[in-house]
C-alpha cells in the first residue's frame, strides 16, 4: 500500500518527524535491493462501504516481526485516518507479518483489513488492556465484579465500520487468560477479541479468529450488523470462548460462519437480571444462517441467559452441529424478567448430541443479590421444524418455571436417531406446552401429536428483515507484493 507522504502534514510534528525518517530509511533501503517492489497487485473485497483514503500499517512504523509491540503504531493509524471520516473514508492495511499488539479503538467510515498472510497477535501484558466500566445491562463484570479489561479491537459510537480481508488471522493468545480463570487470579473480565458499542453499520467478514481470551465476537447495543464468513477456533474445553455474541443488538445477519468453541458458537443475549430490565434494549431482527458449530459443552445457538431485555424475532436456518451439546438452548431463570418470544428455527443436521431439543428455567447465576424473585421470563412462541440428527442421548429437556410455564413450542417434521447408549426417558418436559407433528421419537405429552390429517409445519416467516436489504459492494484497493 502506498501512504502519500503529504498527508503526513496532519499528524503532530514529533510524529510526523519519525514518520518521515521511517520513510527515508525505507526508500534508501529499496534503492539499496532491500525490500524491493516486485509488483502491485489489486484485491477485491465486498464491504458495506468502500473508501476513498488508504494507509498501511508500515507507514506509521509498524513492524510485523512477532515480538515489536504495535500498539502505538495501530493507535497512531486511527488516529491519523479519522481525519477522513467527511471525506470518503478511510482504510488501514495491516500487510502479511505477525503484528504483536494490544489494544486499540477503530473510528467511524473506517475499514480494518488484514491480507491473507497477516496476524493479530494479542499481548499478553495486562497493562495493554486499559480497564473499562462494566456494560450497563450487567452491572458488573462476567469474570468478577467491577470493571473488565478492553476487547484488543474496540470501538464505540461509530457508524459505518468494517473489520474484513483475506480470511487473515487475529491471534488472542489466550491460554495466559484461560489459566488465569482457572487459577482465580483474574482482577477484572477478559478481554474480548472485537467489541463494537453503541454503534451503527458494522461489517465483520473473512476473518479467522484462534484462541480468544473469552468472547470473540460481541456487538452490544448496535444496528445493523453483517457478520458473514469468519472462521472461529477455540480448545473445545478452553472458558467461555463463544464465538458470536449479539447483545442488546436490533437488525442483525450472522451467516456463513465455522466455529469450533469452548461455549456456545452464537450467544444471543440482552442484559442480565435488574440490570438489563433497567437498561430494556432488546435483541430482534436477528437472521442466523449457514452456520457450523462444534462445542462439545454447550449450545449451537444459546438464547440467553442473559436476556432479560427481551429477545425477539430470531431466524436459524441451514444450521449443521457436529459432537455438540445441544442445537437451539435457551436458558433463564427466575429473576431475569424480559422474554424470549417469536424464535424460528429450520433445517438443522446433528450429529453426536447430546440434546436436541434444550429449554432451562433454572440456570441460576445473577450478578448480584438484588435480582427481583418475582420477576419472571416470558418464553412463547417457540418454532422448529425440518430437522435431522443421528446419534443422540436425549432428544429433548425442556424445564420451564413452576407457575410460569413455557407456551407456544412447535416441533415438526423432526428425525432423531438415538445414540446405542441413549438415556432410556428420550423426551423430558415440564412446565411447558406446544404441539407437534411428524417427530420420532415420539414427544412427551406436553407437546401432543396433531395427528397427519390435521398436521401443518411449525412458523418460519416469510418475509425478510431489513439487514437483508443492507447492500454489499465489491470495493478494491492495491498492495505492494515483494520479492
Amino acid at each position: 500500500m502506498e501512504f502519500p507522504l503529504s498527508t503526513l502534514t496532519h499528524i503532530p510534528a514529533i510524529r510526523r518527524v519519525l514518520l518521515l525518517a521511517v520513510v527515508i530509511l525505507t526508500a534508501f533501503g529499496n534503492v539499496h535491493g532491500r525490500h524491493k517492489v516486485h509488483k502491485w497487485e489489486t484485491v477485491e473485497y465486498s464491504a458495506i462501504s468502500c473508501r476513498a483514503h488508504t494507509a498501511s500499517l508500515t507507514d506509521f512504523g509498524g513492524i510485523g516481526d512477532g515480538t515489536t509491540l504495535n500498539t502505538d503504531a495501530f493507535r497512531t493509524a486511527v488516529d491519523h485516518l479519522s481525519q477522513f471520516q467527511s471525506d470518503g473514508g478511510s482504510m488501514l492495511y495491516v500487510p502479511a507479518g505477525k503484528w504483536l499488539t494490544g489494544s486499540f479503538n477503530l473510528t467511524s467510515h473506517f475499514t480494518l483489513y488484514l491480507d491473507k498472510d497477516a496476524v493479530l497477535l494479542a499481548s499478553q501484558d495486562e497493562n495493554d488492556y486499559p480497564v473499562i466500566a462494566p456494560l450497563p445491562s450487567y452491572g458488573r463484570g462476567r469474570d468478577t465484579d467491577g470493571g473488565r479489561f478492553i476487547s484488543l479491537v474496540f470501538g464505540s459510537n461509530l457508524t459505518d465500520v468494517v473489520i474484513t480481508g483475506e480470511n487473515g488471522t487475529i491471534d488472542g493468545q489466550g491460554q495466559l487468560w484461560w489459566d488465569k480463570f482457572h487459577n482465580g487470579e483474574l482482577k477484572f473480565t477478559r478481554p474480548y477479541l472485537i467489541e463494537i458499542m453503541y454503534s451503527d453499520n458494522i461489517q465483520i467478514s473473512s476473518l479467522t479468529l484462534i484462541n480468544s481470551p473469552s468472547w470473540n465476537v460481541h456487538p452490544v447495543y448496535c444496528s445493523n450488523i453483517i457478520i458473514q464468513g469468519i472462521t472461529i477456533l477455540a480448545p473445545v474445553r478452553s472458558p467461555n470462548t463463544d464465538g458470536i455474541n449479539p447483545d442488546s443488538c436490533i437488525n442483525t445477519r450472522i451467516e456463513d460462519c465455522y466455529i469450533v468453541s469452548g461455549d456456545d458458537c452464537i450467544a444471543v443475549k440482552s442484559g442480565w437480571d435488574e440490570y438489563g430490565i433497567a437498561f430494556g434494549m432488546p435483541t430482534k431482527q436477528l437472521a442466523i444462517r449457514r452456520i457450523t458449530c462444534i462445542s462439545p459443552t454447550s449450545a449451537t445457538i444459546a438464547l440467553g441467559s442473559e436476556m432479560s431485555g427481551g429477545i425477539q424475532d430470531v431466524r436459524a436456518e441451514d444450521i449443521v452441529a457436529i459432537n455438540t451439546e445441544s442445537a437451539v438452548r435457551i436458558k433463564t431463570a427466575v429473576g431475569r424478567g424480559g422474554y424470549v418470544k417469536d424464535i424460528y428455527v429450520r433445517g438443522v443436521t446433528m450429529k453426536t448430541m447430546k440434546y436436541v431439543f434444550w429449554m432451562t428455567g433454572d440456570y441460576g447465576s445473577h450478578p448480584d443479590n438484588n435480582y427481583d424473585p418475582n420477576a419472571l421470563p416470558v418464553i412463547e412462541n417457540i418454532n422448529y421444524r425440518d430437522m435431522v440428527a443421528e446419534n443422540v442421548t436425549i432428544a429433548a429437556k425442556l424445564a420451564g418455571i413452576s407457575g410460569d410455564p413455557f407456551t407456544g413450542i412447535c416441533i415438526s417434521n423432526v428425525t432423531i436417531e438415538m445414540a446405542p447408549k441413549a438415556k432410556k426417558l428420550f423426551w423430558n418436559c415440564t412446565d411447558i406446552s406446544g404441539i407437534s407433528s411428524g417427530v420420532v421419537p415420539q414427544p412427551c405429552d406436553l407437546l401432543p401429536d396433531q395427528g397427519t390429517e390435521y398436521a401443518s409445519p411449525c412458523n418460519f416467516p416469510t418475509e425478510s428483515l431489513p439487514i437483508d436489504d443492507m447492500e454489499i459492494q465489491t470495493c478494491s484497493c492495491r498492495k505492494k507484493i515483494y520479492n
